[in-house]
């Protein structure tokens, strides 16, 4: 289902001089997926989703998903990312609303991002209790938009993300 959605990670969390090795599927897991890959010979893992419904006035709108990335030798984990298909409004936030809880995330070009690493690790729990996450943003034209993702398998897809990177 997500195969040809993983094709844009590569573009987008590895975008970086150093080319990335190409990706390992560790499996579908409900509505995620997980992968591993090399990047300048370090181990990458990381997991995604594509959004269950997409809402807004917008005419246009290229491929929005979300990531949760490891990276153990930049002892880097958890790390929540959204790429929303548009350019974020300069200056806006993003929210991702789990059950009760809305956590903040800063925008950069067309994706956001958790303030710090304590946002990374309190959006994960959430998304291991919750059922279904909500993403609002607006982009750079002023269009609201509401994404909502199912966390169908984020549990066993974050399972095997933190299994293949020992973290």
């Amino acid at each position: 289902m997500l195969k040809r959605f993983f094709l844009l990670p590569a573009l987008f969390a590895f975008s970086t001089a150093t080319v990335a090795e190409a990706a390992t599927s560790l499996g579908a897991f409900g509505d995620w997926e997980a992968f591993t890959e090399r990047e300048g010979g370090k181990l990458i893992c990381y997991m995604g989703s594509e959004p269950t419904k997409m809402r807004g006035k917008y005419k246009a709108r290229g491929k929005s998903f979300m990531l949760v990335t490891h990276r153990p030798a930049e002892k880097s984990t958890n790390v929540v990312s959204v790429q929303a298909g548009y350019t974020y409004k300069k200056g806006s936030e993003t929210e991702i609303i789990i059950g009760k809880t809305t956590t903040r995330l800063f925008v950069d070009g067309r994706h956001a991002f958790a303030f710090d690493a304590k946002a990374d690790n309190d959006l994960v729990k959430a998304m291991i209790r919750g059922a279904v996450m909500t993403v609002k943003g607006t982009s750079s034209k002023g269009t609201l938009t509401t994404d909502t993702y199912s966390l169908k398998g984020f549990t066993a897809a974050y399972k095997a993300i933190s299994a293949a990177c020992k973290v």
